[in-house]
């Protein structure tokens, strides 16, 4: 066992608007993948603040997380990282036209379920499509589950 082993805290938008669901497109060392907008946790940020400032940066919308879809732990199958990643759902915001999104990201796009599931092969992660679908299920947790101390 690995004494200083941890997990990286990621977060992650998942966001729905009319049937369809805002994903990014990014270059990965796996190739070119699918992911929610998401990214990791900084130093002293709530995981709230964290989600709204990545899904702008990834995507160039505005986003306020209401809820809490869900909390995953996933080990990637080479074994070196485990992420462990906050899913929030919540309220989509004005859009930035024109924003320089994060270096790696190619493009913000809106996906039906379907769609999704069709490119399952090009996603980031099995979260991807686990976070839409526990979305889709209903789940929802109050924020006020988490409780950050600046």
């Amino acid at each position: 066992m690995n004494p200083i082993w941890k997990p990286n805290v990621t977060v992650a938008a998942v966001v729905e608007r009319d049937g369809k669901f805002l994903v990014v497109e990014e270059e990965t060392d796996d190739g070119v993948r699918f992911n929610q907008p998401a990214g990791h946790l900084d130093e002293g940020e709530s995981l709230v603040a964290a989600c709204a400032r990545e899904t702008l940066e990834e995507s160039a919308w505005h986003f306020a997380p209401s809820a809490l879809i869900g909390i995953y732990q996933w080990p990637r199958p080479a074994g070196d990282i485990t992420y462990l990643r906050f899913a929030f759902c919540g309220e989509l915001g004005g859009h930035e036209a024109g924003r320089a999104l994060d270096a790696g990201i190619l493009r913000a796009l809106w996906l039906t379920p379907a769609e999704l599931e069709a490119n399952r092969d090009r996603h980031r992660s099995p979260l991807v499509m686990q976070c839409v679908a526990d979305y889709l299920a209903g789940r929802r947790f109050p924020l006020e589950l988490i409780r950050h101390y600046s």
